[in-house]
Order: structure tokens, then C-alpha cells, then sequence
């Protein structure tokens, strides 16, 4: 699979637009919807694809559950979806998504190589922007009490003890610690970035052990200096956290970096800076992560073409140029910003991709269901990892992974 490897290195909310306007070069007269994640990035990209007229673009944060059963119904309930490494794995395996070389070849001409994300030696995706987890600080905090920017998670529970005892914010760390996705992906972070390895070469789980138990430690080190109810916290959780002055570091998507400096919700404007992830053992704790489109194979060739030209409008030059701050983009005109520098330098650091896989797939859903009970002082480390192993292990018999 390709997956970016040059780039990677260096609620809900819904519009209609039924008219044609601004800058759209596609006249669209077809309906095209399209379901994706609600952050900023694609707010930018929706908006754009909407001045085509005829789009309707629903922003969801849950997109994830309701995109298999949408896309597979027949005919699907949207032309395009927005994906990312881990959520393109399920269409793909359902066979409701289609390949793109076709339209890629009549239409795509300005998309760079990059964006091209191939499987088996076809096109299925075209990706716009790659993002990672990261260190956010507020740079007046850390300064006035003299702490520098924490380079690992030694230094950075340093760092977390100096504020909580100057009582300068309510909760000196924030975390995107919610049972699920979210804090699945903070165990897969902390595991690669100790150099864990999740599975054998037979599949079966590999995590109870040393780097299991010691990420789980980590995070029992790490919840002392946040909220209490830390496992309520998703990703607008934080970004709201950082926004209303009530926490001085976490590590966050960098899609979310933009809405630190928005006068219109938040009190921190110009104090919140991007840093590279900290590092565990072997490389920073962090994943890198690309966005892009998708398009439904359940649906007419006339609709595909359409929402695809669609999709392409709303990933131009124009729109990057617009929107340079919201995201790292990987499209022509991006020139990148104070607010990408924490995602850049992650990636210069050496982070990993994300591990997309089927058997990835099952086991971060058993991570995001067991990992909670730890945090909780339910389960010990070792009863913890071994739950999960249990949980993986029928799940991927179930699905054929493994035997």
C-alpha cells in the first residue's frame, strides 16, 4: 500500500448549497452528499466543494460508525466520503468503495503523486492533508515559570508537577482519553513510540509485556495532573480545555491547532504553540495520519464522475490558500504556517504512520474498550493487557483473521 511515504516524513454540522458561485470551475448539476469528520480542515474542503452547487455536506464527528452500512447500502446513501488511513480499511474490505485510476486519468491531472493512495496496485483514495497528534503548550506558562518545551514524557511530567504547583490552570496535561477510538489511539501512540510491536508473525496480539505495562504506567503518571474526568475527554474536549484557559499542555490532532487562535471562542489566542510529540523510548508517541475523499461504488458512473470533479474543487489551490493555517496540506499552494509546526516536526522526528490494517482495526477496538478499565484502577496492567489480548483474539477468529 502506498501511504504517502515522501509527505509523511517531511456533534454534527450540515449545509446544503444549491446554487453555483465563487471560484467552482465545475458546474455540478447532479446531487452529490458527502460524510466526513467535522473539523476545520474539512469545513474548508466542504465549503469549497459546495460553490459547484448541488452538495450537501455533513460534518460528524461519529462519520467512522455510519459510513460501512451508508456506503453499502444500494444505492449508497453518499457519493463521497472522507477517509483517513484506519477508516478506509473497512470500505475497502466491504468492496463498497470504488477504484479511482479511471476518473484520476480524465480528471485529475494537477494531483500530485503523493495523493495517490494505491492498493494492489490501484487507486482508491486521494488524500489532501496528513496529520498526527502533537505537543500543544501555552508558551506564557511555560515561560514565566521557566520550563522548556518537553522533548519526552520524562521532561513532560516534569514540566506537569512545575504547574501544578504554581496552581496556574486547573489541569496542568489534557488528554484525549475518551473509551473508543480516542484512547486507543493514545495506547498506539505511546506503544510505537516505545518501540512496541502489536502482533506476531501468526497475528495473535503481542502487547502483554514490558512496553504494555510501562505505557499503561505512563498513563496512571499522566492522570494525576488532568480533569478527573478524563474519560469523557475527546479532541473538542481539549481544544475547548486549551480555548478556556484550563490546561497548560496535551498532545492534539493538529487539525485542531487553527481554533487555539479563533477570537470567536477562544481566550488564549497567540499563547498556544506547536511542538513535536514527545518522545518514548525509541521515537515520538505520535502516528501520522492522512485525510482525503473516497467515492461510493454503489452508485451510477454519471453520479461518481460528478462527485469526484466535485471533490477536486474542493481540494484546489484556492481553497489551500485560503485556509493555509487549518491543516498540512498536500496540495499545490500550501506553504506551511506557525500552526503546522508542531506536525512537521513530528514527522521530521521520525513518527510512524498509523498501522492501517484489518487486524489493526480489531485491535484498537479492543484497546478502546479495555484500556479505560486501567485508568479507571478497575484492572491492574497485566489483567488489563490480557483482557484486551482475549477480546482481539475472538474478534479476529470471528473475522477470519486468524485461525
Amino acid at each position: 500500500m502506498s501511504i504517502l511515504r515522501s509527505a509523511l516524513m517531511a456533534g454534527m454540522l450540515a449545509f446544503v448549497a444549491s446554487g453555483s458561485w465563487a471560484a467552482c470551475a465545475y458546474n455540478n448539476t447532479i446531487p452529490v452528499k458527502s460524510l466526513s469528520a467535522g473539523f476545520e480542515a474539512w469545513k474548508a474542503v466542504t465549503g469549497a466543494m459546495s460553490e459547484c452547487g448541488n452538495v450537501e455536506a455533513e460534518l460528524d464527528q461519529e462519520f467512522r460508525l455510519k459510513q460501512p452500512d451508508a456506503f453499502a447500502a444500494s444505492p449508497a446513501l453518499y457519493q463521497i466520503g472522507g477517509v483517513s488511513n484506519s477508516t478506509l480499511v473497512p470500505l475497502l474490505n466491504a468492496k463498497t468503495i470504488r477504484p479511482l485510476d479511471d476518473l484520476i486519468a480524465k480528471h485529475g491531472q494537477n494531483l500530485r503523486q503523493n495523493q495517490l493512495i494505491s492498493v494492489d496496485g490501484q487507486i482508491w483514495a486521494i488524500a489532501m492533508m496528513v496529520n498526527a497528534q502533537h505537543l500543544m503548550y501555552r508558551s506564557d506558562i511555560l515561560a514565566d515559570l521557566g520550563i522548556e518545551v518537553p522533548s519526552t514524557y520524562e521532561e513532560l511530567l516534569a514540566a506537569a508537577a512545575k504547574v501544578a504547583e504554581a496552581n496556574v490552570v486547573e489541569y496542568p496535561l489534557g488528554g484525549t482519553w475518551k473509551p473508543g477510538f480516542n484512547i486507543g489511539i493514545e495506547f498506539v501512540n505511546l506503544y510505537l513510540g516505545h518501540g512496541g510491536e502489536f502482533f506476531n508473525d501468526d497475528l495473535t496480539p503481542a502487547i502483554n509485556n514490558e512496553t504494555g505495562v510501562a505505557v499503561l504506567n505512563l498513563l496512571g503518571e499522566m492522570k494525576q495532573y488532568m480533569d478527573p474526568e478524563i474519560l469523557v475527554s475527546d479532541s473538542t474536549y481539549v481544544q475547548q480545555q486549551f480555548q478556556q484557559g484550563k490546561i497548560a499542555m496535551a498532545n492534539l490532532w493538529a487539525t485542531r491547532a487553527a481554533a487555539m487562535d479563533d477570537e470567536a471562542e477562544s481566550t488564549v489566542v497567540g499563547k498556544v504553540v506547536m511542538a513535536a510529540a514527545p518522545n518514548g523510548s525509541t521515537r515520538p508517541s505520535s502516528t501520522l495520519w492522512w485525510d482525503g475523499i473516497v467515492i461510493a461504488a454503489n452508485i451510477s458512473d454519471e453520479e461518481a464522475e460528478a462527485a469526484f470533479q466535485v471533490a477536486l474543487e474542493g481540494m484546489d489551490s484556492e481553497m489551500v490558500e485560503a485556509n493555509t493555517e487549518v491543516a498540512v496540506w498536500l496540495i499545490d499552494g500550501y506553504v506551511p504556517g506557525r500552526l503546522a509546526a508542531g506536525a512537521a516536526a513530528t514527522a521530521a522526528n521520525g513518527a510512524l504512520p498509523y498501522p492501517a490494517s484489518p487486524q489493526m482495526g480489531v485491535m484498537l477496538n479492543s484497546l478502546g474498550n479495555g484500556v479505560p478499565a486501567f485508568v479507571t484502577g478497575d484492572k491492574d496492567a497485566e489483567t488489563t493487557l490480557a483482557d484486551i489480548e482475549a477480546e482481539y483474539l475472538t474478534k479476529a477468529r470471528e473475522s477470519g483473521l486468524i485461525e
